[in-house]
């Protein structure tokens, strides 16, 4: 029998995730901060078969923003380092297990072999359908939402579109994520309180879940606390939900 806790019978489709406290687990545990950027990959596995398992559609996870550039160069480099020896090692074995890796965000600013390995794995996995996983990378909510509305201005400019036309649907259409529902459950580790800039339209009506858990530390019981911290939810959007009994 298995010791895995039991299920929530109500269970999100969609789960986003800001993976925060790498680099104060390895300061906790006296190694460089790089080490705890390889704790995290290995978290994100972790975290990726807990998905699966449990039948959730859409993973979103929040990889590196674009105000991390504003980090030492040194760790920069190492991230991306990272980044594209975990995308190379894990993209064939995300592949057998069914699932889809979509990459959101600027990729203008990697280089070139980083652009190619995004380009190959999403090639590679995008006839999957088991679950969908969401990389964003040089992502900002805020420069998401200004492109959709720069590309709705240009098109009215050129009378291509009525500003009248304009509506939510047409709106959400332009941005990332667009293919797939908004999440219903945002988790984020590490103690902090805040959104950090990720997915500022689409989570608009989401469950939000905030952890002391470092990213690092983060396992499958983790994730099954969220989930059932979801379950208890009475998520009305706006309305007045069910009236209960006092």
């Amino acid at each position: 029998m298995s010791d895995l806790p039991r299920q929530p019978q109500i269970l999100p489709q969609h789960v986003a995730i800001i993976m925060d406290g790498n680099g104060r687990w390895a300061l906790r545990q006296g190694k460089p901060r790089s080490a705890g950027h390889e704790a995290g990959s290995e978290a994100l596995k972790r975290t990726i078969q807990a998905a699966h398992e449990r039948g959730i559609a859409t993973l979103t996870v929040y990889a590196f923003s674009s105000e991390n550039w504003r980090r030492p160069r040194s760790e920069v480099r190492q991230l991306l380092d990272l980044f594209l020896r975990a995308l190379n090692r894990e993209v064939s074995e995300l592949d057998k297990h069914g699932v889809k890796l979509v990459f959101i965000g600027d990729r203008s600013a990697f280089n070139r072999t980083l652009r190619e390995g995004m380009q190959r794995a999403e090639r590679k996995t995008e006839g999957n359908t088991n679950l969908t996983l969401n990389v964003a990378v040089n992502y900002g909510g805020q420069t998401d939402i200004l492109a959709a509305a720069r590309i709705l201005a240009e098109q009215a400019r050129d009378g291509q579109l009525d500003p009248e036309q304009i509506d939510q649907e047409r709106f959400e259409s332009l941005l990332s994520l667009s293919s797939v529902p908004p999440p219903d459950l945002f988790i984020r580790t590490g103690g902090e309180r805040r959104l950090s800039n990720f997915l500022l339209w689409q989570l608009a009506y989401t469950e939000l879940y905030f952890t002391d858990i470092l990213w690092p530390d983060f396992a499958e019981e983790h994730f099954d606390a969220a989930l059932a911290d979801f379950a208890r939810r009475e998520r009305r959007f706006g309305g007045l939900g069910q009236i209960r009994s006092a």
